[in-house]
Order: C-alpha cells, then structure tokens, then sequence
C-alpha cells in the first residue's frame, strides 16, 4: 500500500503547488475520498468497437471502477470509478478552426497526468486549438460527479456537482456546482453555485444564494459532499453493484437502432424507442424515452417521460416529469418532481445547467422557455424563466431576479440550438435508412475488458503498467 499513498502524496503535492496562493489545501479532500481497501476491490474496464481508435496506456496508475473508451494515456494519477469517454476524440485529418483551420498530423488522445479524478465524466471533444492533438488534464484534482466535458485543465481543483464546459483552466478552483464555459480562466476562484456562460456576443450570469444552495448541495471541513442531491444519487449506488458483479446480463429490450450500454441501470416499467442511446451509468427506472432521446452518463430519469428528441446532459436529474419534444434538461440539473407535484414541461424549453426545480406543488411551464436557478413553486417560474422569443429581442441587457444577461440573445439563442442539434447529430438521433450514424448505433457491440490492480507485495493497489492497441 505504500506505492499508493506515496501516489497519493504526490497529487496533493502537484495541485497544491498550483492553487498555493488561494492558501488552499487539497489533502483533507483526498485522504478523505481514497479508502485505499476500497480501491483493490473494484476493477477497472474498456470498452472496443470498430468505430473508436484503439490505444489505452496505463502507468503507475490506480483506476479502480473506471471506463475508458477511445485513446487515452494515463500516468501517475488515480482515476477513481470515473467515466473517460473518448468517442468524439478528433481524428488524424481533422480539421479544427482557430484564426485558420489546422489539419490534425494524428489522432488526438486523452492524456491524464498527475491527477485525481474522484466519480468524474470526462468527455473528450476538446476545443483547444494550443494543443489539437492532446486532450490534457494535469495537475489536477476533481470530486464527486463533477464533469469536466472538452475542457483542458492544469493545476484546478472541481468542487463535488461542478461543470467546466468546452474550455481550459489554469490555476483555478470552481466550486461546488458551479458551471462555467467561459473560454479561458487563469488564477481565479469561483464561488459555489455559480453559473456563467460567456464569449464576444454574449454572457449569462447566476448565483445561487448559498443558504438555499446548501440544503441542495454543500461541502464539510473535508470538501466532501452532503446535501438531498448527493443523497439521491447516494441512496441509489447499490443498485450498480450487480451490473459490475455478474458477467453476463440479459439484454434490455430495445430497438435495433437504439444502444443501451451494458453498464445502465433499468428497472420497472420503462420503454426505449427509436435511435435512443443510454450510456453507461445512466439509471432508468418507470421512464419512457421517445424517439431520438438520449440518457447520457451519471443521469437519473424516474417516473418519467421525455418526448422524442430530448437530451438529458451529463448528471441531469429527472424525477416524476412529463418533458416535451425537443427538450433539453442540462448538466446536473436536478429536476425533483413528486408525485402529487409533478413537474410538466413543453416542448422545447431549454433547463439551463444546474437548475433546479425542487416543487411544492405541480409546476407547469409553456414550451420554447429557457430555465434557470431555483424553482419550488409555481411563481417562482416568474423570476426564473423567460420565453425564447422575449430573449431574442434582448439586444443589450436584460436582469430577472438574480439573473443578468448582456448581448444578443438571438445569438445566444441560435449557439444554443446550433449545440443541441449536434448534439442529437452525434448520438444518432436522426439516424435514418443507414445514414446519419451516431453514439447510438455505434454503441450497439462494445466489448469490455477489465484489468485489475496487484492485490499484493509493493506495488499493491497499483495497476500494472499496460499498453492496448490494435
């Protein structure tokens, strides 16, 4: 055990260097969340389809519980029960724009170095034309259910719920569900429940009053989670064990069309339609997925149905709701219906990340609405939304309660539906007579690996260093 906690040691040492003058401290996080017994018992897996580049490399690492897919190095970090996804990793011949378009020279891979990525998704699809062919994070430390979706980051600390969104990091640390793309940060903290989006046409900007954040989510003395949202998810981690436990599982009914990963939870009553993908780690209980609806990875939809075209992003939460056609329910959003308060939304609204909607009573709100904060009650639905066409008249600025938006809101408007279309584009959700091929299709007949740690002698709860490629 003594390899892994001088591992340990040296992640603390790293990112403590780089958030040195925050006078912040990693320690009290990591000796808190590595149960190093713990860490021995869970293997680790990878997934191979003839659609992803093969080529995994792992060195003096710990990754107990991950998945990997695509192209990934990892070295001297420990990657805890994380999700590595690498599907949408660009391509030798690729072309990215920056001033000019620069073609790729190689794949572009996942390289982790020096970091602890605590319950993490990483998705690739970086937009750092810097390093086109690398996707890195170093120097990093990153808690329970954060995302880190296309962002590079070196030297940061992500808080538990946190976003960082299609961009890079330097030196910073984003508090507990906070959510931000903001193209490029340098030596700033970010408080707690802080959501900002941000470039040359426009920014939108909301903070959660702490108080009421923190019956939600918050952080101890050691910066681990506590609040009803990690309960929720908490409370529902066992049913995951036997996923990992047993080999072989019945296939759930689905179409042919449609990938649900063999790593998801399905239970009661729930029908998958057409071109729907549920990724690993998504829970479906009593749900209905419409046509073209995705559950993507650390997502929760219970008691509810979703029309066709909906998208649930990463660690989205929905429970006892009815969503309209062409809906989109954000990161971590955390949507917490009941079943004498359900929550009914129309078609195309648009949850900003990290709403939530906790009821007191039924909420109902009319569709082509955009959504944000905290919403228990029917009024609030006042201070806390605005109808996409009132938005697309906004030319300068516009506050709504705690809410400030600057710039165009047509232009906000159009990147957003121009994000979401391709979104549903990648995970196949206009598949159609062979064409138009997604995550959905391609997911269909992932084989999984798995590579386990030593169990004993000096280099226990290491993984052996290992090289897969084609």
């Amino acid at each position: 055990m003594n390899q892994l906690q001088q591992l340990a040691d040296r992640i603390i040492s790293r990112v403590n260097v780089n958030l040195d003058e925050f006078g912040f401290d990693t320690e009290p996080f990591v000796t808190h969340a590595l149960d190093h017994e713990k860490m021995l018992k869970f293997y680790a897996f990878y997934g191979i389809t003839s659609h992803h580049p093969i080529y995994f490399h792992f060195k003096n690492s710990n990754i107990a519980g991950s998945y990997f897919l695509g192209k990934c190095y990892v070295g001297r970090s420990a990657i805890y029960k994380s999700d590595i996804r690498g599907d949408e990793l660009k391509r030798k011949g690729d072309k990215i724009r920056s001033t000019k378009e620069i073609p790729l020279v190689e794949d572009e891979m996942i390289t982790i170095r020096d970091s602890l990525l605590y319950k993490t998704l990483v998705h690739s699809n970086s937009h750092n034309p810097e390093s086109p062919e690398e996707f890195g994070i170093r120097n990093t430390i990153s808690s329970h259910y954060a995302n880190i979706h296309g962002s590079t980051l070196e030297g940061c600390f992500l808080g538990p719920f946190a976003t960082v969104d299609l961009m890079n990091l330097h030196s910073c640390i984003v508090g507990d569900f906070s959510y931000i793309q903001v193209g490029e940060l340098f030596h700033r903290k970010i408080e707690p429940g802080t959501i900002w989006i941000r470039n040359q046409h426009f920014e939108f900007k909301f903070k959660y009053d702490t108080t009421a954040l923190d019956y939600f989510v918050g952080v101890n003395d050691a910066f681990q989670p506590r609040g009803i949202m990690y309960d929720f998810v908490k409370n529902r981690e066992a049913d995951y064990e036997r996923l990992f436990e047993v080999m072989n599982l019945e296939p759930v009914e689905a179409p042919f069309t449609s990938a649900v990963n063999r790593y998801a939870v399905i239970q009661g009553d729930t029908h998958i339609g057409e071109n729907v993908l549920v990724a690993q780690r998504a829970f479906l209980e009593n749900a209905e997925m419409g046509e073209g609806s995705n559950a993507q990875e650390n997502t929760y939809i219970i008691n509810s149905r979703l029309a066709d075209m909906c998208i649930t992003a990463h660690g989205g939460k929905i429970i006892h709701a009815d969503v309209g056609q062409g809906c989109f329910v954000g990161f971590n959003a955390f949507l917490n219906g009941k079943e004498t308060a359900r929550i009914q939304l129309g078609e195309g609204c648009i949850i900003m990340p990290h709403t939530i909607m906790d009821p007191e009573e039924p909420i109902h709100i009319a569709g082509d609405h955009l959504i944000w904060g905290l919403i228990r009650t029917q009024a609030d639905v006042k201070t806390h939304a605005i109808s996409l066409d009132d938005l697309a008249e906004v030319r300068d600025s516009l506050t709504i309660g705690k809410m400030t938006f600057n710039g165009k809101g047509s232009v906000f408007i159009e990147t957003f539906k121009n994000r979401l279309q391709n979104i549903l584009l990648l995970n196949g959700a206009l598949y159609n007579n062979g064409e138009k091929r997604g995550h959905a299709q391609d997911d269909q007949n992932i084989s999984f690996n798995i590579i386990q740690p030593y169990r004993t002698g000096e280099l226990e709860g290491l993984y052996p260093s290992i090289r897969i490629k084609p």
